[in-house]
């Protein structure tokens, strides 16, 4: 157990990783070191920040809170703490069925735990709009997640993010840029920029997104190499953007825009505000304003009241817009939201898993074929890493840790952080390999 060291396990979405960075940074200058989600943890402190937005990320959130129970029963911790989503929303029970973590908090109350731990007093501020200073960063040197808000006030009949949450709150662009600028003085090329809903960025300023100029300020900066951004929603998308992000070589040609699902009837009940129809022309709108871009999206199987020809639907859909990359996941039911207040969870468990397995077949398929039609290009790749005997690398069309990423024989040393001319040699389903022209 090594004093004044801190291990802080992070889980769930990237958002999250920003609140443990700044949690990090208020520690670090009381004196700690923290370690990020660590093999062999170590340290005589434990914070782990939790998920809790579906049923699997809390069970993988409780068992985790268990496992460092055991720790501490072991003599091997000295102190548990518990933040994040899950004790947002179910601090009370957490309380009373885990007693062995010596404190919880919810999402927002960084303040409470820096004073409980022994010297690691902060000046930090409750203001919701302060909640986005400068932080740590538990990612390599040269990229960073950069987070534009809290909240959602979207409601999507499944969804309990904005039960946890709260509403939508943008943080100032003023802030946000001068973030972007201290980063770069630090090493930082690449940012994520991401929300709960991207493309609401601004609506509480004056009722007008302002994702588009935000993103163009961004840009704009010296040292900004690449912006990617990500979560965005499909109703009353701001076109604009698509027109920013043509005009902007550093704007990765990129969007992660979460659609659920295809169907009026499951679009409708899921609460979406958008049609079948819109949302075909709108993907259409996006490939002809920015030529080559590579959609992520998210799509949703089992969720109540869908039928075989709903999912047949969606697959035919799948088929047909050809997303170079897309997860999925099974309808999970969530307390509180309004499909477990007014829906039956009537798709059994079989059935969602065989849908959710046939979906992630079928995009496994189109997968392959998209990266095998890059074999002979040349791409620009920024190196992420070294492993064994490859460097590892994305080009601008690939986001850190859950999109493809490419391999590059380690014959000659190239530097993490860099960017090199890559000309791809070789496919597999979600990889590929290069070498250095």
């Amino acid at each position: 157990m090594r004093k004044n060291q801190i291990d802080i396990i992070t889980m769930g979405c990237s958002k999250n990783l920003v609140d443990s960075e700044r949690l990090a940074k208020r520690f670090e200058e009381k004196g700690y070191r923290c370690i990020p989600d660590s093999q062999h943890p170590e340290g005589e402190i434990a914070v782990i920040n939790t998920c809790g937005f579906i049923e699997a990320a809390k069970e993988e959130s409780i068992n985790t809170i268990l496992e460092f129970v055991r720790r501490k029963e072991k003599g091997q911790l000295s102190r548990l703490y518990v933040m994040g989503c899950l004790s947002q929303r179910y601090k009370e029970e957490l309380e009373n069925e885990i007693p062995e973590v010596d404190k919880y908090y919810g999402k927002f109350n960084f303040k409470d735990l820096l004073e409980d731990i022994p010297d690691a007093k902060s000046s930090f501020i409750d203001d919701r709009k302060k909640r986005f200073a400068a932080h740590a960063r538990f990612t390599p040197r040269h990229y960073a997640y950069l987070k534009i808000a809290e909240g959602c006030d979207r409601h999507c009949a499944y969804c309990a993010i904005p039960l946890i949450t709260g509403r939508h709150i943008s943080r100032p662009k003023e802030e946000i840029l001068a973030e972007v600028r201290e980063q770069v003085a630090n090493g930082v090329k690449e940012f994520q920029v991401i929300e709960q809903e991207l493309t609401y960025y601004g609506m509480d300023f004056d009722g007008k997104p302002h994702i588009a100029e935000l993103i163009e300020e961004i840009s704009n900066i010296q040292g900004v190499k690449w912006v990617r951004l990500h979560y965005a929603y499909p109703n009353q998308f701001p076109i604009e953007l698509l027109d920013v992000m043509a005009r902007h070589d550093n704007i990765c040609k990129y969007l992660d825009i979460a659609l659920q699902h295809i169907s009026d009837h499951m679009l409708k009940r899921m609460r979406r505000h958008v049609s079948k129809r819109e949302t075909l022309d709108l993907i259409a709108k996006i490939r002809e304003k920015v030529p080559g871009i590579h959609l992520r999206t998210t799509l949703m199987v089992g969720f109540p009241g869908e039928t075989d020809e709903d999912f047949n639907e969606l697959m035919d859909f799948i088929r047909h817009e050809r997303f170079e990359r897309m997860g999925a996941f099974a309808y999970s039911e969530e307390e509180g939201t309004y499909s477990q207040q007014h829906y039956p969870d009537d798709v059994p468990q079989y059935i969602k898993q065989e849908r959710l397995d046939r979906l992630m077949a079928l995009q496994q398929e189109i997968s392959s074929e998209i990266e095998a039609a890059k074999v002979g290009k040349i791409m620009k790749v920024i190196i992420d890493r070294k492993e064994d005997d490859y460097y590892i690398g994305r080009t601008e069309f690939c986001s850190p840790d859950v999109d493809p990423e490419v391999l590059i024989p380690a014959t000659r040393t190239l530097r993490v952080g860099s960017f090199y001319n890559i000309k791809i040699t070789d496919s597999e389903e979600f990889d590929l390999y290069g070498e250095v022209v």
